[in-house]
This record gives structure tokens, sequence and C-alpha cells, in this order.
């Protein structure tokens, strides 16, 4: 981030850093997230997407992974940043 600039250009900047780190999700990732953001438990999660428990896991691993997160609060932080 660039300690100069105006509060337009570091909005803009910050828009297309959570664009590009959006884009790094896949679709079924994406879709976890947005249901653990959201309140759902693991097994709620699985049992809507149709996958089992281990699965929902596995994506959670890679995304906690991908943005070195670690806690549900922070999964939650992320899924706002970009706008799940």
């Amino acid at each position: 981030m660039n300690l100069t600039a105006t509060p337009v250009e570091t909005a803009t900047e910050t828009a297309t850093e959570t664009a590009t780190e959006a884009a790094t999700l896949a679709p079924r990732e994406r879709e976890t997230l947005r249901h653990i953001a959201s309140g759902h438990t693991y097994l709620q999660t699985a049992r809507h997407m149709g996958l089992s428990q281990h699965t929902v896991d596995a994506y959670l691993r890679r995304i906690r992974a991908k943005f070195q997160v670690n806690t549900t609060a922070e999964l939650t932080r992320l899924a706002i940043a970009l706008g799940l």
C-alpha cells in the first residue's frame, strides 16, 4: 500500500487486491466460505452442498492456507472483505 496515496487511490488499490484474492478461490471454496461465515456448522454446510464434512474441512484448510488465517472469526472477516 502506498503511504502517500489519496483515499480514493487507497480504496481502489484495496478493491483490486480483494478482487485478486477472490479469484484465487475455487467456486466450491467460495461457497463453503460463505456458508461458514454465515454461521453454519461444517455438518450443515456439508449437507447443504451435498458433501462430506471431510470435504468441507479440506476446502477450509485450503482457504486458511491461501490466506494465512487460523480461526473461524478470521474466515468470517475474509468473507466480508471478499464480498461473500
